[in-house]
């Protein structure tokens, strides 16, 4: 029968998730250290016995067998040997009983202590060891419990640990028993243990759900090109497909839009806008302006700059609430955008040939449909032609505002424009 002692630190095994072997052993070397301290000598080799069905631990002094004693604290002669072993030889171990008396209680302070001094250290190393080769992987978590900005979380197998401020989506409320996931960013070695680097806002989250939700995506047909994220508010991603029967835009949108609003919804509602990679550089950065309509761009290749020229009432379109649409198609794209009037534009400028009419990405203002249709195309973030491409008259009637009319007329109008 196992004896309480041993059923408390199996309990501290099972709860805190730390393997047997190192919380026995971490009591053992306190106990060691203890007996030494009140009734031993530090040179001795003391071997501790945990008793599976005792309440008390069992000390023994360990010595070897010599010809010639030369350290009194490790060593005994044959003679002296005879007294705890039958026919005792050179080179023999002896086990010697020395447990004190009032050893027991002894233990039970040296072990409570170890509990208390070193349950934190092994927790730490289970957690490096679980979660080192997990670095750059989506984690599930349960919000044990918030205090002010403080959120503690349990990870996927007991590890409790706190997710920053920092690295919050602001405005989300959290509360205890929640589930969300997180982006595990690194995982650091610091003086005081590992240090779990977790996020909701690293602009991965969003790469890892995409993946996670599409796929497409997972399997790598279609791969996600570029992230500008500003958490909680708004996503820009860019994707290509590997494969020409593959539309990219259609695969991360789902039937009726349900890929990515699961992951909207998973981001406490944080619009996410999927537009298509291309090699052209202007018309890359024209689409990751959108719904902004971009009249012409002069790029400067060596300081990577871009001048966007605009029509006035598309100004703040392009620019977006707060600086946002023009922060994040530059950090989408790479290039650092200016948002300028077209009555600043010079006639040699305006005189540039045009590129290629197959890597010209249209905005939906080019095809023939009612103002109003057009209007609540953009509500839902269909700002290009391009996305419209694998819709379906179903999925285009879930968008809120367009019934099966108008949604064939969208659809006939996009085939036109092919």
């Amino acid at each position: 029968m196992q004896s309480q002692f041993m059923a408390a630190i199996n309990q501290i095994c099972d709860e805190k998730n730390i393997p047997r072997d190192k919380v026995v052993e971490t009591i053992k070397a306190a106990l060691r250290a203890a007996y030494r301290k009140d009734y031993g000598h530090k040179d001795e080799n003391i071997d501790i016995d945990l008793n599976e069905g005792a309440n008390f631990a069992t000390v023994f002094l360990v010595k070897e067998v010599v010809k010639k004693v030369e350290n009194k604290y490790l060593e005994l002669t044959v003679a002296e040997a005879k007294k705890y072993k039958k026919n005792p030889k050179v080179g023999d171990e002896i086990r010697i009983d020395v447990t004190p008396l009032e050893y027991g209680r002894i233990a039970a302070q040296a072990a409570k202590q170890v509990v208390i001094q070193r349950i934190q250290e092994a927790e730490r190393e289970v957690m490096y060891d679980n979660f080192k080769d997990r670095e750059n992987e989506l984690v599930n978590a349960l919000v044990h419990r918030v205090e002010h900005q403080q959120v503690y979380v349990n990870l996927d197998n007991k590890i409790t640990t706190m997710l920053p401020p920092d690295q919050q989506i602001p405005g989300e409320q959290y509360y205890g028993g929640q589930r969300i996931k997180l982006y595990l960013d690194k995982v650091i070695k610091t003086t005081k243990g590992p240090q779990l680097v977790i996020s909701r806002t690293h602009p991965n989250l969003v790469r890892k759900l995409l993946e996670l939700e599409i796929p497409e995506i997972k399997s790598g047909v279609v791969e996600v090109k570029g992230i500008a994220r500003e958490a909680g508010v708004r996503c820009k991603v860019s994707v290509s497909s590997n494969d020409e029967k593959i539309d990219p835009i259609g695969s991360c949108v789902g039937q009726k839009g349900v890929r990515v609003q699961n992951i909207m919804e998973e981001l406490n509602g944080e619009k996410i806008d999927i537009i298509p990679w291309i090699e052209n550089q202007e018309e890359y950065i024209k689409i990751a302006l959108a719904p902004a309509k971009i009249t012409f761009i002069k790029l400067d290749e060596g300081g990577k700059r871009a001048s966007c020229y605009v029509n006035p009432d598309q100004r703040p379109l392009a620019i977006g609430k707060n600086g946002q649409n023009v922060r994040l198609a530059s950090e989408l794209t790479g290039w650092e955008i200016d948002i300028l009037d077209i009555g600043d534009l010079n006639d040699k400028d305006m005189s540039k040939p045009a590129k290629d009419k197959e890597n010209k990405v249209e905005t939906i203002e080019a095809l023939d449909l009612k103002k109003s249709i057009l209007k609540k195309l953009e509500t839902a973030n269909l700002t290009l032609v391009e996305q419209l491409k694998g819709l379906s008259v179903k999925d285009l009637t879930s968008v809120e505002g367009i019934g099966a009319k108008s949604a064939e007329e969208i659809v006939s109008a996009v085939k036109k424009a092919k």
